[in-house]
């Protein structure tokens, strides 16, 4: 564990950044008292963004996540045939 403080790591935060993601935890400190943690990700926490801002959602109750653990989404079924979809675009270009 390292330590650092605010005017260090404004001018090397690639390098602590770098630190935190190999595994180790950075401690920021203002005026000799510790402030904030530079750590790596926790366990199961998902790689990119995306999956950081879903986990958001989920917290946060704007999505519920599925009740069955499917790996797959369910098969798409056809929504309509063809020659049917064709006829009502006709229909609907002949009424205008």
């Amino acid at each position: 564990m390292r330590a650092v403080g605010l005017k260090v790591l404004k001018n090397k935060l690639s390098e602590y950044v770098r630190l935190a993601a190999a595994g180790e935890t950075v401690l920021i400190a203002d005026r000799d008292r510790v402030v904030a943690e530079l750590r790596p990700p926790e366990p199961g926490r998902g790689a990119t963004l995306a999956d950081a801002a879903l986990a958001e959602a989920v917290r946060e109750g704007w999505v519920t996540p599925p009740l069955e653990g499917g790996s797959h989404p369910p098969p798409a079924g056809p929504v309509a045939r063809l020659d049917t979809l064709l006829a009502e675009l006709r229909s609907d270009r002949d009424a205008r």
